[in-house]
């Protein structure tokens, strides 16, 4: 309805209020006042059934059949009408009861009743049927609504019986048939009311019809009301109804009339709301329960006690309750138990390939992981397999002929191994297989499966070949810190290596020692020692005044067992790379209190630690255990953070920082200037030494440099901090930092990284030598 249909139709709606109203007071007299209020009525009756009619003829679907019920029935209340005002206006006399006039009342509410379950059931299209679902659907949400109907209905059958309804029956019903007419009127208004107003209530949602249902519930109830004001007026013994009266019977057909031309909006605007506890819902169907508890009791207690039919009725609606009570815990159960399936499908689509069903990388690195673990290792084999030339399968057949193969490769592969074995999809055209408890050879194994996957697959009809690349590991169940990670590398990496040779090819892992060096294996089969060929040199940091060692750096240095000198770049990246490097700070933590210890040299010694270690429990551990074990005296050990990563927390890395101080121990911010460093960390950790990196003090500006060095050693010397220069190689870098104000240095100028040995000349015994 656009809005100057939606304007005109409350226009009308007021206007025709308005005519009721002054009708009522008649003006022109009694006699004119009726037949206008007569009139009235049957035209908007009429009116209502002819659009019904018209509107039907346009439509299918449910929506043609509520409208044509709806149609029905407005025409034989209409008829009904005609024959009230036929005897009331020609006859001049009083209509006897029952008569035709009651067949066509009561044929609305006949047809009206199904109207509204058909209007409850449209959809827009037949996909929206999910779509305006409610949100508080439940497995019987139908009967629920029906069982909390009845209970209403019920109810107030109850207090409307005890208020009025039993003496009007009794005063208007001398046989049996005049005693049903006369109750047939309150109770399908009840019945039809309480259904309307139950259908607005449970249809929270803005469904496309809703405007419909709105406008028919208020018809019905505007009808019901002027019934209700009829059977007031007899049960007091009025002698006649006054036209304001009928207001009900004017405008409800009017607004049903309007429920009838409604169409629905093509354009919907998507229902954003959060689903919630619905209190209206909820309470309803018991407030006018409640009402007859408290009235059967005031009865029990100051009157004569209820009658027979509210008895009957009472113990009907105890059992609708019970019913409704017994359904909601079904409810429940059904849903408790939708929950834990939504949760278990969840978890299986968290941990498995949705292609294949096979396990994903996620569950294949737990379940790695756990073998991994296990206090006493079985023997196991990890397989990655790799199709060879997957591509061109994708290239003939499309993605969906490549994951029909992919699928039936999970399913070959899951046909090789057994049932307590795992086999996973990696991704893309990658698996991998762990087999526990194995006891035959790797290479066997291999072949078995390249075997398997030899024999042809269908794909949309077609036989396709498909050839594979095995990378095969047998753990070492000896070695010590390996891990899931460190597995499927090497698995990786034996898979490329047949690759390299050809394609369909099975590969066992197997360390080589003519390869690349490999430190983290080294440090790994060390198990906490000092791995083969490692070692410490130390640099010394000196005093500018006198070129005096007042400390020494430790720089982990390492050989490979075939000769080769590994640049502490290569061996330090590949131990964070494998995730121990925790473990190498430890190392190096521990041998180099160690042996200044044994110098005797009095120097204090700087140990570089990763930032992402700061504040760890394991690193105060070590630090704290070696000043003990060490008797190393306050401030002679520095730990240096180095910024491979930024400290993310600084209030965490402040105390972190003030807690290795209460130890007796230094903190020094290396390679400041570079990396992730800034003004703000000298703001926010309080340490106690910062190291300038060597681009600010052998930059290829001079001045510059000179003036941004100045500025930095005036500034950490307002702050309490010391300062070492990095990377001074020649006499004038040495004169220009002294210029701009730095104390301490460090480089190629005062010596090289070597051992303790060469600092022995210079010994100069300080126990804060850079304070």
């Amino acid at each position: 309805m656009t809005t100057r249909r939606y304007q005109l139709a409350v226009s009308l709606v007021v206007v025709m209020a308005v005519v009721v109203v002054v009708n009522g007071m008649a003006l022109w007299g009694d006699t004119l006042a009726q037949w206008v209020d007569d009139a009235l009525q049957l035209s908007t009756g009429l009116s209502a059934a002819v659009c019904g009619w018209v509107v039907a003829r346009r439509v299918t679907g449910p929506q043609r059949w509520w409208r044509l019920l709806i149609a029905v029935g407005m025409f034989g209340w209409s008829c009904g009408q005609f024959v009230w005002s036929w005897h009331q206006l020609v006859e001049n006399e009083g209509l006897p009861s029952p008569s035709l006039a009651d067949v066509g009342y009561l044929s609305f509410p006949v047809f009206a009743l199904p109207a509204l379950f058909v209007l409850a059931k449209a959809r827009h299209r037949p996909e929206d049927r999910q779509r305006w679902r409610p949100m508080q659907w439940t497995a019987h949400f139908g009967v629920a609504v029906v069982l909390d109907g009845l209970v209403v209905i019920g109810s107030l059958f109850i207090l409307v019986w005890t208020s009025a309804l039993a003496a009007l029956v009794q005063a208007t019903a001398p046989d049996a048939l005049a005693w049903s007419v006369a109750i047939a009127y309150p109770l399908s208004d009840l019945v039809i009311v309480v259904v309307a107003v139950l259908m607005v209530v449970f249809d929270r949602v803005d469904r496309p019809y809703r405007a419909n249902l709105l406008l028919l519930a208020a018809g019905i109830v505007a009808l019901a009301c002027s019934d209700s004001i009829f059977a007031y007026l007899v049960s007091i013994g009025a002698e006649s109804m006054k036209p304001w009266s009928d207001a009900g019977f004017v405008i409800g057909p009017l607004l049903i009339t309007y429920a009838l031309l409604v169409m629905p909006r093509e354009k919907r605007r998507e229902d954003t709301r959060t689903g919630g506890v619905d209190w209206l819902q909820l309470v309803l169907p018991y407030i006018p329960v409640t009402a007859v508890v408290l009235l059967i009791t005031g009865q029990l207690l100051f009157g004569d006690g209820p009658d027979w039919v509210e008895v009957m009725l009472s113990v009907l609606v105890i059992f609708l309750v019970l019913a409704r009570q017994l359904l909601s815990l079904l409810d429940n159960r059904l849903l408790l138990r939708r929950v834990y399936e939504g949760q278990q499908q969840l978890a299986y689509q968290a941990y498995h390939d949705p292609l294949t069903g096979l396990a994903n990388r996620a569950l294949f690195a737990e379940r790695l992981n756990h073998a991994i673990a296990e206090p006493t290792r079985q023997p196991m084999v990890l397989i990655f397999v790799d199709l060879d030339d997957f591509k061109e399968v994708n290239d003939r057949f499309g993605h969906a002929g490549g994951d029909v193969l992919l699928h039936a490769v999970g399913q070959r592969l899951l046909g090789c191994v057994r049932s307590g074995d795992m086999v996973a999809r990696l991704g893309g055209d990658e698996f991998a297989i762990l087999l526990e408890g194995e006891e035959e050879a790797p290479q066997a194994i291999g072949d078995r499966i390249r075997e398997a996957l030899r024999r042809p697959f269908a794909v949309h009809g077609t036989l396709v070949t498909v050839r594979a690349s095995l990378g095969l590991v047998v753990p070492d169940l000896t070695e010590p810190l390996i891990t899931p990670d460190v597995l499927l590398g090497r698995a990786d990496t034996s898979m490329y290596a047949g690759k390299r040779l050809g394609k369909d090819t099975a590969v066992v892992y197997r360390p080589s020692h003519d390869g690349p060096p490999d430190f983290p294996t080294a440090l790994r089969q060390a198990q906490g020692g000092i791995p083969v060929g490692f070692s410490l040199a130390y640099q010394p940091i000196v005093r500018l005044n006198d070129e005096v060692p007042v400390a020494v750096e430790a720089l982990a240095r390492w050989t490979a067992p075939d000769g080769t000198q590994v640049s502490p770049e290569a061996f330090v990246g590949a131990v964070e790379g494998a995730g121990l490097g925790a473990e190498l700070d430890m190392l190096v933590l521990d041998l180099a209190c160690r042996e200044i210890t044994k110098a005797e040299l009095g120097l204090a010694v700087h140990v570089n630690v990763g930032a992402s270690r700061l504040g760890t429990t394991a690193l105060e551990d070590s630090i704290r255990l070696a000043v003990q074990r060490y008797r190393l005296a306050p401030g002679q050990l520095v730990v240096e953070i180095t910024e491979t990563v930024p400290v993310l927390d600084l209030n965490e890395g402040a105390k972190a920082i003030r807690r290795l101080q209460a130890l007796g121990v230094r903190v020094a911010l290396d390679d400041f200037g570079a990396g992730y460093s800034s003004l703000t960390y000298l703001h926010a950790l309080p340490v106690d030494l910062i190291k300038l990196d060597r681009s600010l003090t052998i930059g290829g500006q001079p001045e510059r440099d000179a003036a941004l060095c100045r500025s930095l050693v005036g500034l950490c010397a307002s702050l309490g901090l010391a300062v070492v220069a990095e990377g001074i190689e020649t006499a004038e870098q040495a004169e220009r930092i002294i210029a701009a104000g730095c104390a301490l240095a460090q480089g190629y100028r005062f010596g090289r990284p070597g051992p303790l040995s060469a600092s022995r000349r210079h010994v100069n015994p300080l126990v804060h030598p850079e304070g």
